[in-house]
C-alpha cells in the first residue's frame, strides 16, 4: 500500500503541462476543481470527467502511475459514495431496517464518488508535472497580495513545498523500519485491528525520531548554503508567461462557461 502513495512526486517529461508555467498551471487547476464541485447534472459531470482525461492524455502520465494514485483512496472513495446512497430523499427504491435507497441517492453517491476521483487524478497533475523549485516560486508568486498584511509570503510556500516533498521520503523511512521490524520477528500484518493497532506503535516512535533528525538536518544544510529567507534572493530562474499558458487559460474559461452553460440549460439532479 505504502509503494503506491505517490503525492507529491515529480516525473519528468517534456509534455505540454509540464512546460506550462507553474502558476498559471496552479490556476487552471484550481478553477478545473471548482468547477467540478458546481457540476449538479450528468452532462456537466461528464464534461468534466473527458476534461481531466484530456490533461492526463496531455501530461503523457503513465495510466498505471495515475490509477496507483488513487488506490490508497479507493476505501474513502468507496466508503463515502454508500453513505451518500443512503442520504437521498423521495421515494425509496429498496428499504431494509432504517436505511433506504432512494434514486436521489443513487445520484449523490455516483456525482461523490466521481467527484472526488477526478479532484485526486487533478491535484495529482500538478505534482506529478511541476518541480519542486517551480512550485515554490508559484506559489510565492501567487501569494504576494498577503505582502500587504506582512505575512512572510517565501517562508510559507517554502513550507508547503518542503512538507509536500516530505511526504515520499517519510514513506520510504516507514518502509524501511517495517523491514527492520518485520526481521526482528514483529508481527505487522496479522491480528485485529486492536492488535494492528498496537503493532503499529513500534513504528511510530522511530518514525518520529527519524522525522525530527530529518528536519534538523535539513536546517543545517539550509543554513550552510547562507540560506537567510526571502530577504535579498533571486532566482536563477525567473517565470514568464509564454502563448501557450494564455491558450490553456482560453481553453480553461471555455471549459468552464461550458460548466456553467450546462447546469443553466439542464438543470440540477441533485
Amino acid at each position: 500500500m505504502l509503494n503506491d502513495i505517490t503525492i507529491g512526486q515529480y516525473f519528468p517529461g517534456k509534455s505540454l503541462l509540464h512546460k506550462t508555467d507553474a502558476r498559471m498551471k496552479i490556476v487552471l487547476l484550481l478553477i478545473m476543481m471548482i468547477s467540478i464541485f458546481i457540476c449538479k447534472n450528468y452532462i456537466s459531470l461528464a464534461i468534466a470527467a473527458v476534461a481531466t482525461i484530456m490533461l492526463v492524455v496531455i501530461s503523457r502520465i503513465k495510466l498505471s502511475v495515475i490509477l496507483k494514485g488513487l488506490k490508497p483512496l479507493l476505501f474513502i472513495i468507496v466508503f463515502t459514495a454508500l453513505l451518500n446512497i443512503f442520504y437521498g430523499t423521495g421515494e425509496p427504491i429498496a428499504q431494509f431496517w432504517i436505511f433506504k435507497i432512494t434514486e436521489r441517492g443513487l445520484n449523490n453517491a455516483l456525482f461523490m464518488g466521481t467527484r472526488i476521483i477526478l479532484l485526486v487524478i487533478i491535484g495529482l497533475m500538478l505534482t506529478y508535472t511541476t518541480t519542486p523549485t517551480a512550485l515554490t516560486d508559484a506559489i510565492e508568486s501567487l501569494l504576494k497580495p498577503l505582502k500587504v498584511f506582512k505575512a512572510d509570503v517565501h517562508s510559507l510556500a517554502m513550507v508547503m513545498t518542503i512538507a509536500l516533498r516530505f511526504i515520499p521520503i517519510l514513506i520510504e523511512e516507514v518502509q524501511k523500519i517495517m523491514a527492520a521490524q518485520k526481521s526482528r520477528g514483529a508481527d505487522l500484518e496479522s491480528g485485529g485491528i486492536i492488535k494492528r493497532a498496537r503493532a503499529i506503535v513500534p513504528i511510530l516512535i522511530p518514525l518520529f525520531v527519524s522525522s525530527f533528525r530529518r528536519a534538523d538536518e535539513l536546517a543545517d544544510a539550509m543554513e550552510c548554503r547562507c540560506y537567510r529567507g526571502s530577504e535579498g534572493r533571486t532566482k536563477m530562474k525567473v517565470m514568464h508567461l509564454h502563448p501557450r499558458d494564455y491558450l490553456s487559460l482560453l481553453a480553461v474559461v471555455i471549459y468552464f462557461a461550458g460548466i456553467i452553460t450546462s447546469r443553466v440549460l439542464i438543470g440540477n439532479v441533485i
